[in-house]
């Protein structure tokens, strides 16, 4: 019974820490990108998991799941040139070593006049996923797709900061915990992921205010490939 009880706390955890990719903001601005794929054409997911957006989406991931078409890492993509005319990834530079070598794969690996959509994280704690090595501003993540050679950036908010304070203010409860007893960082992070849960629900106010990125928990841009 008490594994039982950890075990769903761990569960909803990770189902609160992975609600960015199910944001209104998020399914809204990347909705209109895969509507916008043309018919016939192919896009491509790196770093799906577990996740299938689209029949016409191959998905790209390091360890092999059943939803997975292809295993490969960032950096080094296993197709040709121009094989896609659509490019996501979402939440996945903070894992990749060379996040400017990865896009500029995915750069080359996307069609003329293809689009990327890609989302970063700017407020979140440690997640090693198998590693964890950057985060990005607003101006972080414009300057490194515009250095690979995309155009026309848009960026927004993908969660703002609730998600951030939110993110945070678990990680540090679970911290506490930890010190106390070290088996106790799991079973605290599940609860005040729980108790915490609310404040998410002001996300969407405080998402458009004018200090919004100060503490936003992270951005998504759509740019294109000439």
């Amino acid at each position: 019974m008490k594994a039982d009880w950890t075990g769903a706390l761990r569960s909803f955890a990770l189902r609160s820490y992975t609600a960015h990719a199910k944001s209104r903001a998020v399914k809204r601005a990347l909705g209109a990108c895969l509507a916008q794929l043309p018919e016939g054409a192919r896009g491509l997911q790196v770093g799906s998991g577990n996740v299938r957006l689209h029949p016409a989406i191959v998905n790209l991931d390091l360890v092999h799941n059943p939803s997975l078409d292809c295993c490969g890492r960032a950096e080094k993509l296993p197709f040709r040139s121009e094989s896609f005319s659509l490019l996501v990834s979402q939440e996945v530079l903070e894992h990749v070593q060379d996040p400017q070598a990865a896009l500029q794969e995915m750069y080359r690996v996307l069609a003329r006049h293809g689009r990327l959509y890609c989302q970063v994280p700017f407020i979140i704690g440690y997640h090693p996923g198998p590693t964890d090595f950057w985060r990005f501003s607003r101006e972080g993540i414009r300057e490194i797709v515009e250095q690979a050679g995309f155009t026309g950036a848009e960026v927004g908010i993908s969660v703002g900061p609730c998600f951030g304070f939110y993110r945070i203010a678990v990680e540090f409860g679970s911290v506490l915990a930890s010190r106390m007893w070290p088996r106790l960082y799991l079973p605290a992070k599940g609860l005040l992921a729980l108790l915490l849960a609310p404040v998410k629900w002001f996300d969407p106010l405080l998402r458009t205010g004018p200090q919004a990125d100060r503490v936003a928990g992270g951005y998504f841009v759509i740019a294109q490939k000439d």
